[in-house]
């Protein structure tokens, strides 16, 4: 039976023969300019992943290791950042389509393996005050550790029968609950929960709300929005202010929290895999939250490396559902006691 060529050609670049590795483009025969506009990084950038990820994309295990880690990365950067395999960048490193999805899956699972060590709160005491007063500087918002809120990513349908990923605009998407400080980096990242869950339940699900109610962090607390309750350890506006003070309150957790939103368009606006420009990510759900947290896990790396946050303009469009906010008040009594503390103290 006949094989097809471009199979053929596929396994080639794929597996290759004994421990041969694909050369055609060399990081330093081109301009810092055109990797920047072809794979959205700049040189020292892309030697800084090689050097971190390229023991795990050479592991002899793996099926690709005929492709260098070298191609791999920028592979995978072409397409975090241009949302399609369908680039010029497949041509100047000399692979296939098919090729260039095994990179991805490749670096993505490399990117997520280190998450924890690029997405994480300071623990030390220094760094905690640091991010404290990164926010107190911002606008007046004293005890805060970083401002938390959800968005959604639009993915292709799993299957017919499954109606838990369509969110309230009838889209298929995955919730998507992050939490930055007041430069944008990102402290904690949990990429999989389904489209038609509201963020307030999200939040309750979600790994973060353990984490703060078991370790009972006195001294701080996050900031959220409207569609999430009021905790002991997660200040919300209040939804009828009416003295100066609330009022005051009210603004300054508005100007707070929209670091987070200016975060969100920054991340779209660097990968735009994200923003829904190309389509929905043509993954499954699983598949399709390890390539939004690899772009996180990113993300942090470009904000370590200096490429500021806020220097890229917003574009795309992510659809977020607006929440219920108006069922969003909160019955906690110490919550309200510890806002109305706060009210008193720094905002009357």
């Amino acid at each position: 039976m006949a094989v097809p060529v471009a199979v053929l050609d596929c396994d080639l670049l794929l597996y290759g023969r004994g421990h041969r590795t694909l050369d055609r483009f060399k990081l330093e025969d081109v301009t810092d300019e055109y990797l920047v506009s072809t794979y959205g990084f700049p040189r020292q950038f892309i030697y800084y992943l090689v050097d971190l990820l390229g023991a795990s994309l050479s592991r002899p295990t793996q099926r690709s290791r005929a492709i260098s880690p070298e191609t791999q990365i920028l592979a995978a950067l072409g397409f975090y950042t241009s949302g399609s395999f369908q680039t010029r960048m497949g041509d100047a490193i000399g692979i296939s389509q098919a090729s260039m999805s095994r990179c991805v899956a490749n670096v993505t699972e490399a990117l997520v393996e280190r998450a924890p060590q690029f997405i994480h709160f300071p623990e030390d005491e220094a760094a905690v005050q640091s991010l404290k007063d990164d926010f107190y500087g911002l606008a007046g918002m004293p005890g805060v550790l970083g401002v938390v809120d959800c968005t959604h990513v639009a993915i292709k349908a799993p299957n017919a029968e499954d109606l838990s990923y369509v969110n309230r605009k009838g889209l298929h998407s995955l919730n998507c609950l992050m939490v930055c400080d007041a430069r944008g980096v990102l402290l904690n990242a949990e990429t999989h929960w389904p489209g038609s869950l509201p963020d307030c339940t999200v939040l309750q699900q979600a790994a973060l709300t353990s984490q703060f109610e078991s370790e009972l962090r006195k001294d701080g607390w996050l900031l959220g929005d409207s569609s999430f309750f009021l905790q002991t350890w997660l200040m919300t506006p209040l939804h009828f202010p009416e003295t100066p003070a609330e009022y005051r309150y009210n603004m300054a957790h508005s100007a707070t929290h929209n670091v987070i939103e200016r975060t969100f368009r920054t991340i779209r606006s660097r990968f735009r895999c994200l923003d829904g420009s190309k389509g929905t990510l043509q993954y499954s759900p699983e598949k399709s939250s390890h390539i939004i947290l690899a772009c996180c896990v990113l993300h942090n790396i470009s904000l370590e490396h200096g490429l500021d946050v806020w220097s890229s303009p917003a574009t795309g469009h992510l659809e977020q559902p607006e929440e219920d906010y108006e069922q969003m008040e909160s019955m906690d009594s110490e919550a309200c006691r510890i806002r109305q503390e706060l009210l008193l103290t720094h905002f009357s």
